[in-house]
């Protein structure tokens, strides 16, 4: 069988690039949206449970803007700093960071603080062990 003469052999042939499958988004564009939504949830939230079942007050509309400013700034500085840290250093900073922000909501319900800083290192150990596995599987 013969074939067509603009057939290209094997050592003229062209080395196709491989073509992404889907279209790559600048990530300056949303880099400080998780962070900012993180931070605005967190100040809902605490604002709303510091009231104790009393009437919103200034006070707890205040708290709330400040917890969720920081944990924002905390997040975005974590972001933007993750690609230094080693994975244990990186998983151990996610931890640290959910572990101290639930163990702040949980003193907020007027429990000791004790439970609060159990709470908050059980829960943070558990976001480092699983951050760790997401970070060790994926590299």
């Amino acid at each position: 069988m013969s074939s067509h003469a603009a057939m290209p052999t094997g050592r003229f042939r062209r080395q196709r690039r491989a073509q992404p499958t889907r279209p790559v988004r600048p990530a300056h564009r949303v880099q400080g949206v998780v962070p900012v939504t993180l931070g605005l949830l967190y100040g809902i939230y605490v604002a709303f449970a510091d009231r104790d079942h009393e009437p919103l007050t200034g006070g707890n509309i205040l708290l709330g803007v400040v917890c969720g400013v920081v944990l924002a700034g905390l997040c975005f500085l974590l972001g933007r700093s993750q690609a230094r840290l080693v994975r244990e250093l990186r998983a151990a900073a996610y931890g640290s960071l959910f572990g101290v922000a639930t163990g702040f909501l949980i003193s907020l319900s007027h429990a000791s603080v004790l439970k609060a800083s159990a709470l908050g290192a059980v829960l943070g150990s558990a976001m480092m062990l699983v951050t760790f596995y997401i970070f060790y599987t994926r590299e």
